[in-house]
């Protein structure tokens, strides 16, 4: 029981100073301040999903270090990726609607390649 309190207290404090979640954090916030400037039909729609799919990238990376196993960490973790995806998905669509400039991708490409191994090797 001691082992099982010290792993819950430790994770729910440290999941911030994860590499993985500090680099979701910062890359993926960019993304909210190119859709906040779009307008409220574009937000309304396209927005709010893109929006969503970055979000729950380090939203699950923080959920699962505050799960209280190993096995429940990882099925989190996993999930990540197919979020990362969405979000890629999501700007493709927006790059090829002209909500996205070449300057955009250009950020944020090396970002979301960047980011995956990342994300491997934290769940390995």
């Amino acid at each position: 029981m001691v082992g099982y309190q010290l792993f819950k207290e430790a994770n729910r404090e440290s999941f911030q100073q994860l590499q993985v979640y500090q680099l979701a954090e910062k890359r993926l916030n960019e993304i909210w301040f190119i859709v906040k400037k779009w307008d409220e039909f574009t937000k309304d729609t396209m927005g709010k999903q893109i929006v969503r799919s970055a979000d729950s990238v380090g939203a699950n990376i923080a959920e699962g270090h505050g799960r209280y196993s190993c096995q429940d960490n990882q099925r989190f973790v996993k999930i990540a990726p197919g979020s990362l995806n969405e979000t890629r998905h999501w700007l493709r669509l927006a790059y090829t609607r002209n909500l996205l400039t070449q300057e955009h991708i250009d950020r944020l490409h090396p970002l979301l390649n960047k980011f995956l191994p990342k994300l491997n090797a934290y769940l390995n």
